[in-house]
């Protein structure tokens, strides 16, 4: 079964009645994790962007809280557990902004967290590959918010 472009998708939904869109989105929500969890965030989270962007700042830094730091596969492991979350969250999101924010954060942590993530090429890596996807970002960012992000970035090199 072909799947119908989005224009026709929404040229279709304008002309269903509003309690025959309702029951659309709930039956949608039903069956996929990530729809409900997108259908939540534009319910929810989408009117105060900065407070949704918190929420996720605290689950990384909970998650950053029960990072192994003997081991470090483990602790690579715990880190692209966080990172699949962050780019989770950020497809939610429209903003570059609230990517670059939760992105930073993330590396802010890794360099606070005590792991000796420049010992191992494959943390090490993973920090940079971070880093070189923050700085394709930035560029993509309002130009008055691009000067105090490039001076986190500073820090975080």
């Amino acid at each position: 079964m072909k799947a119908a472009s989005i224009n026709e998708l929404k040229h279709e939904l304008l002309t269903l009645p509003p309690k025959k869109v309702l029951e659309l989105c709930l039956r949608l929500a039903r069956f996929k994790k990530e729809n409900k969890e997108l259908l939540s965030y534009l319910l929810f989270d989408a009117h105060d962007e900065q407070g949704y962007v918190e929420s996720i700042k605290k689950e990384i830094d909970e998650e950053f809280s029960q990072l192994p730091n003997g081991n470090w596969y483990l602790a690579k492991k715990a880190l692209r557990k966080i990172l699949k979350a962050i780019s989770k969250y950020s497809k939610h999101t429209t903003t570059k902004e609230s990517e670059v924010e939760l992105l930073i954060h993330f590396c802010l942590n890794v360099k606070k967290s005590g792991i000796r993530f420049r010992s191992y090429k494959v943390l090490s890596s993973l920090y940079d590959q971070q880093l070189k996807k923050l700085n394709g970002l930035v560029e993509q960012v309002h130009e008055d918010l691009r000067f105090d992000y490039k001076k986190q970035l500073e820090y975080l090199e």
